[in-house]
């Protein structure tokens, strides 16, 4: 069998807030939207710029920290793999949406900047990663960490 590889790598700024929900079995599920920017100059000298917007999902002790620490603006570290889901509307129209379930986060902006006006308030940042922070928890998770996989179409609240 060929091996195969799905891993994103994202370095961006949070878009909007992240929305933390519970499915109705009770596993934590964020989303919220990272934007990554690009430059390049052409041939003739003439620079160029392109943003890229992606939408990333979070599920369990991740999602919570992340619905916790992130705010619209902060610079984000993120890791994971591209997940696409197709579903049927309620007029019959077949929709689908990609993803990034992410499995890290990693802050990248210091705790405690300024905050541009009208923004919300910064929250303090974590001193550790999510996989620092299950490495030296004394309590694990009895959950897989493909407990996304688990949980039926149904249940997913966006």
């Amino acid at each position: 069998m060929a091996r195969s590889l799905n891993r994103v790598q994202l370095i961006g700024n949070l878009t909007r807030d992240p929305e933390l929900r519970y499915t109705p079995s009770g596993a934590a599920v964020v989303s919220f939207g990272l934007a990554t920017n690009r430059s390049w100059n052409t041939d003739s000298g003439e620079k160029h710029e392109e943003t890229e917007f992606h939408r990333i999902v979070a599920w369990n002790k991740l999602a919570e920290l992340c619905s916790q620490f992130l705010v619209k603006g902060r610079k984000v570290y993120v890791e994971g793999r591209l997940s696409t889901r197709n579903w049927t509307t309620q007029d019959n129209q077949q929709r689908s949406v990609t993803e990034v379930v992410i499995d890290d986060m990693i802050l990248l902006d210091r705790a405690g900047a300024p905050v541009k006006e009208g923004e919300a308030e910064e929250k303090p940042a974590p001193t550790k990663t999510k996989k620092a922070a299950e490495e030296s928890s004394e309590v694990k998770d009895p959950e897989p960490s493909t407990t996304e996989e688990m949980v039926p179409p149904d249940d997913i609240p966006f």
